[in-house]
């Protein structure tokens, strides 16, 4: 079994009167890739501040490699990596200088140094940038030299929030890529994002936090089965009459229908697949059909059945 690196128990922060972080619970094995999800003010940010010892908190504790988390804790700060959503790099260094001096800050050996900045280098792949200023780097590459600067120093622990925010979706797939390299070698991560494709294809499990809780935590999997709808039938239709659509509607896995000229629309929840028996049920009635559509849900659909909200641009 795995080693737990993160455990949050009961934890609390108040600003005055507003509970950003109410009660939460969390536990982070090694190896994972965590998904930490919510919307604008959900408590997230609050969240990985108090995780990262940025802010103090009012109840719980906070245990990261089984050693309680404080602003002190540099035996345990050393082993962390942060990626976050803003650039943090300094305009006035090269690539290769902005990487050994944020290396410089956990590795004194210089000759150690060098090779920790080039592994880092290959490893985001700005072999050709290395004389580069920030201010000459794309966007993509911009992204890449601040993971660079976040890993360089071979953390057990890294944070990732919003790493591949207004990049290209070349330089998206060469960070998420990267991501999943660093799991492979031992990295435990958490990450966070607005875009859930990305939180699909790399997370091994998700927590959705709303108003300071932990509203639902699994793999992508269990909590799709959280949601009420579990398939979504589209079809387009002529001469659908209204005892047609009726018999669709009295079907036990039918939760709802929208029909509009000649498209129908129709929300199932069943552990099998729905379109064959509407389409059964559609010939029945002679209902002429065009192109037949169906779609599973996705995260975003666990997420607004859940909190009732839309992930936005920026989190709070």
């Amino acid at each position: 079994m795995a080693n737990t690196v993160v455990k949050i128990s009961n934890l609390v922060k108040n600003y005055g009167t507003l509970t950003a972080v109410d009660h939460l619970d969390l536990e982070i094995k090694e190896g994972e890739i965590y998904g930490l999800l919510g919307p604008n003010g959900s408590g997230k940010t609050t969240t990985i501040s108090c995780l990262l010892s940025l802010l103090s908190y009012d109840e719980g504790e906070i245990e990261i490699f089984g050693k309680k988390m404080s602003s002190t804790a540099y035996d345990i700060k050393k082993d962390i990596g942060v990626v976050l959503q803003n650039v943090a790099v300094f305009e006035q260094l090269n690539v290769y200088q902005n990487i050994d001096c944020f290396c410089s800050l956990y590795v004194k050996d210089k000759k150690k140094r060098q090779e920790l900045v080039w592994e880092a280098i290959k490893f985001v792949g700005l072999e050709d940038f290395v004389k580069f200023y920030p201010k000459k780097l794309s966007g993509g590459l911009l992204r890449r030299l601040n993971i660079a600067c976040g890993i360089v120093h071979k953390p057990k622990l890294i944070f990732f929030d919003e790493p591949t925010v207004a990049v290209d979706p070349q330089s998206r797939n060469n960070i998420l890529d990267g991501i999943l390299r660093l799991r492979d070698e031992g990295c435990t991560i958490i990450y966070t994002s607005h875009y859930m494709e990305e939180v699909e294809q790399i997370c091994s499990r998700i927590s959705i936090i709303d108003k300071g809780r932990k509203v639902a935590e699994g793999t992508k999997e269990q909590l799709k089965q959280l949601v009420h709808t579990t398939e979504t039938i589209l079809i387009e239709v002529e001469g659908l009459t209204n005892e047609g659509l009726q018999e669709i509607k009295s079907q036990g896995f039918v939760t709802g229908t929208e029909f509009d000229e000649h498209t129908l629309k129709i929300y199932c929840h069943s552990d099998g697949h729905c379109l064959l028996p509407v389409l059964n049920i559609l010939e029945k009635h002679n209902v002429k059909t065009g192109g037949a559509y169906t779609k599973l849900p996705t995260l975003n659909d666990v997420f607004l059945e859940i909190t009732g909200k839309e992930l936005r641009d920026k989190e709070a």
